[in-house]
């Protein structure tokens, strides 16, 4: 039965020095052949090109991804590799969930990056969504994903000007090319949000630039939603300059639109609190704001960012192969 299942390599980017990898140490549970599998950690200060050097370096036929504090269930790669019995199947992935012992506003930002009105058709990142089916890049992620070496060393590996929508990029051009991917939700890895507020916002502002960026190298119609955070923002600038300055008109139907968006706010909050509790649903309801806002603002970065399509200077990168 082992004979039929493929080589693995766990491909993990870290950074110089960090003693400890919980992704290893969950390495170490999976439910899979040992002398199938082997993990690669790539340490340096560009994820992007950690994971393409350690791909050129990979002995197996699958790669699966891990950020460094990516816990994979152990069922998840044995369950994972079953989808590329499909010789059309490029890549699978599934959710990242917050660990249910994480602290408190961990919890509520999990609460934010799970509900539709944040995140649309991505929440699927974060949430267990519906069931298994072919998808596209918006609802993979990085930390928890698995791929097909030979497809990925054929388009040269991730862009390295993108991070942090490196993998979004090939996902796009896998799929022009007749590649599958796959979305399972009981593939699943825990990983904890980011742990302070700053530290959240910060990555909304990097999410919005690095979607922009990745519009302007490899524009797409699946796009077309992103713009929708920094239009708001647009919005809410015409809206406060309205009031402020008192514009020769009463512009009734911004109001009611703003008015209308706050709703929308509040019967996101309801559904999350069948599901997450009243507090925590509560306690993210202005961090719902917040992600249109700051992720808005990000994108406006991105549209006018300077992207550097040669590789960065600092690409010193480590390689440790780990013993299972």
């Amino acid at each position: 039965m082992n004979d039929e299942l493929p080589r693995v390599t766990i491909i993990v980017p870290t950074k110089p020095g960090q003693a400890e990898i919980k992704s290893v140490e969950a390495a170490r549970r999976l439910d899979y052949p040992r002398e199938k599998l082997d993990v690669i950690v790539a340490r340096g200060r560009q994820p992007a090109i950690q994971r393409n050097r350690a791909l050129r370096e990979a002995s197996g036929e699958i790669i699966y991804f891990l950020d460094d504090d990516s816990q994979p269930a152990p069922d998840a790669l044995r369950r994972a590799v079953e989808h590329f019995r499909d010789t059309a199947v490029q890549m699978v992935g599934g959710p990242n969930l917050c660990p249910p012992d994480a602290p408190f506003l961990e919890q509520v930002f999990a609460v934010v990056l799970s509900s539709w009105i944040a995140f649309g058709p991505s929440r699927a990142r974060y949430d267990r969504v519906g069931k298994v089916r072919a998808t596209s890049e918006k609802e993979l992620i990085l930390c928890n994903l698995l791929a097909r070496r030979g497809a990925m060393l054929e388009l040269g590996g991730f862009n390295e000007a993108l991070y942090p929508n490196e993998e979004n990029a090939l996902m796009d051009e896998l799929q022009k090319r007749g590649g599958k991917l796959i979305y399972d939700p009981g593939i699943i890895a825990f990983r904890r949000p980011r742990p302070t507020l700053r530290a959240f916002c910060k990555m909304l502002v990097t999410y919005g630039r690095g979607r922009a960026e990745q519009f302007r190298l490899h524009p797409t119609p699946g796009s077309a939603m992103n713009f929708v955070p920094p239009l708001f923002v647009t919005y809410l600038v015409v809206l406060i300059v309205n009031e402020v300055f008192v514009a020769p008109f009463i512009w009734v139907f911004g109001e009611r639109l703003f008015y209308a968006y706050w709703v929308l706010l509040a019967v996101q909050t309801i559904i999350s609190a069948t599901r997450h509790g009243f507090v925590c649903s509560v306690s993210a309801l202005p961090l719902l704001f917040a992600t249109h806002l700051f992720y808005g603002l990000g994108f406006w970065r991105g549209l006018f960012s300077r992207i550097d399509r040669t590789k960065p200077a600092s690409t010193d990168v480590t390689f440790e192969r780990i013993a299972l």
